[in-house]
């Protein structure tokens, strides 16, 4: 039988998706399972790595026991929650602590240090990035100096760090392949963006031993095969991406200049820049893209933290709504927000204003506000915060974006679609499938064991669903935005 199926799995922030992707790029099964969110002080956020690992292995299972055919599967691509930071035995494969994940801000201080001592701009140069509590490496630093006795154990090679792919990577080859690859190692503050390889001045400065590393190569390679998994033994792993670079990629958005926007627990919107890496200085991220070819990619990127969070904080801790899909009709029920503003900076704002002490404020609340008004701030607050990030793009390439492609679960509210589209002024293109992250795992999985033959074959997959036009007149939006850009100055720490 021919081997004609790409298992991919995204492994998320607050959940683990499964795929089995056919040839044609027909999703043939779905598998999906959350797992715990762990709070243990304010602002700190951890996820327990072998629950991830469990669940994961789930929705394998689940997602093969859906088809009959295990034997056609291919390849394995796996996608992944960038920045979360996982530090593990080599011996039992067992991890020291609890994953830090990429919310959380226990680091803030050190990144406050090591912009005081003017080492920010030296990083940024070196790795694309700014200094924030968001990024790896000061994580795995905070790990080594308050997990007792864990920079003792590193120095003397008994433990292994890695990302989510990485640590997944790990279990699923039973120890046997200890590897990352370009896209999620650019997001550790480690990685040199010019030389793709570890820096040796940023593992100095922030004294992680070289030998806790994983190997880091292109988003497609030989990743080992599948050994943990008894009805995937032997099916090789050939792609692995960070989630938001996998977004890309799953929306054929190979071209300089295209760009795409995922509304996922947070919003995150990248530009492919091409082959040379791109410079900021509007406050967005230069990081590393997948290339069909094995080349380096590099794209330019604006992470909001909280997006599809606030809609959830509206279900679980307001309970205002009970599910996620209920803002739609609430948002419509009421003309505006009634002088709401939610700038939902939970955990700091990120792209383009990285104020990590920021915290979530409404503003304009009155007696006759309601559940509604709150819906709708809450949606405009997703749409508000991608348009600050889209355009710190433009003005950082000197060209004005043609369309957004988006994607993630939010993507699939018709109203934040009309909404982005309205404050962008730009069309707004949904795909007919809007789970690309995993779909971009399994085109460079396939790509990788040959499935399809290049990324003119991959960009002819791609079917659209809906193109949402602007239609908001200028006064409306620009009323919209002054009142937004208000609320954000008065949000940040110093405001």
């Amino acid at each position: 039988m021919n081997r004609d199926i790409v298992l991919a799995l995204d492994q998320g922030t607050t959940g683990t998706t499964a795929l089995l992707v056919d040839s044609c790029g027909r999703v043939l099964s779905r598998a999906y399972s959350e797992f715990r969110q762990r709070y243990p002080r304010p602002g700190w956020v951890e996820h327990d790595a072998l629950e991830i690992w469990e669940v994961s292995r789930s929705v394998v299972r689940e997602v093969l026991g859906q088809v009959g055919g295990v034997e056609r599967v291919a390849a394995v691509g796996l996608t992944n929650q960038r920045e979360t930071a996982v530090l593990w035995e080599a011996a039992t494969g067992v991890p020291v602590h609890n994953a830090i994940v990429w919310q959380c801000r226990r680091t803030a201080e050190r990144c406050e240090q090591l912009r005081a001592a003017g080492h920010a701009e030296e990083i940024r140069q070196r790795t694309g990035l700014t200094v924030d509590p968001y990024f790896s490496g000061t994580k795995l630093e905070w790990l080594l100096d308050n997990v007792p006795g864990a920079r003792e154990r590193a120095k003397a090679g008994e433990l292994r760090f890695g990302t989510i792919d990485a640590w997944l990577l790990w279990k699923l080859t039973d120890g046997a392949v200890h590897a990352t690859d370009f896209t999620n190692a650019s997001r550790t503050m480690l990685l040199n963006l010019h030389a793709c390889a570890w820096d040796d001045w940023c593992l100095d400065l922030l004294n992680v031993p070289r030998c806790l590393l994983p190997n880091a190569t292109p988003s497609i390679a030989d990743f080992g095969t599948v050994s943990a998994i008894p009805e995937l033994k032997g099916v090789p792993i050939a792609g692995i991406a960070g989630d938001q670079q996998a977004a890309l990629f799953g929306q054929a958005c190979f071209a300089p200049g295209t760009a795409k926007n995922t509304y996922g627990t947070g919003c995150f919107a990248l530009m492919h820049t091409g082959e040379q890496p791109a410079d900021s200085r509007h406050g967005l991220l230069t990081t590393m893209a997948c290339s069909a070819e094995g080349s380096p990619a590099y794209a330019l990127e604006g992470s909001v933290f909280v997006a599809g969070a606030a809609v959830q904080w509206l279900r679980d801790e307001l309970g205002i709504i009970k599910d996620a899909a209920e803002t739609e009709g609430l948002a419509r029920s009421v003309p505006d927000s009634g002088g709401v503003v939610f700038v939902p900076a939970f955990v700091g704002l990120g792209a383009p204003h990285w104020d990590a002490e920021a915290r979530g404020c409404l503003f304009g609340l009155t007696r006759g506000t309601n559940r509604a008004h709150l819906a709708r701030a809450t949606l405009e607050s997703l749409a508000l915060q991608t348009l600050d990030v889209i355009d710190a793009m433009q003005a950082d390439t000197g060209q004005r974006i043609g369309q957004l492609l988006v994607d993630g679960g939010a993507s699939a509210n018709n109203f934040l679609m009309q909404l982005q589209a309205d404050v962008l002024g730009v069309p707004v293109v949904r795909p007919q499938s809007v789970e690309t992250t995993a779909m971009g795992a399994a085109f460079l999985a396939g790509l990788g064991v040959g499935l399809w033959k290049d990324a003119a074959q991959l960009a002819e997959l791609r079917a659209v669903d809906r193109v949402f036009r602007p239609q908001m007149a200028d006064e409306s939006r620009a009323a919209l935005v002054a009142q937004w850009r208000e609320a954000v100055e008065r949000t940040k720490s110093g405001g």
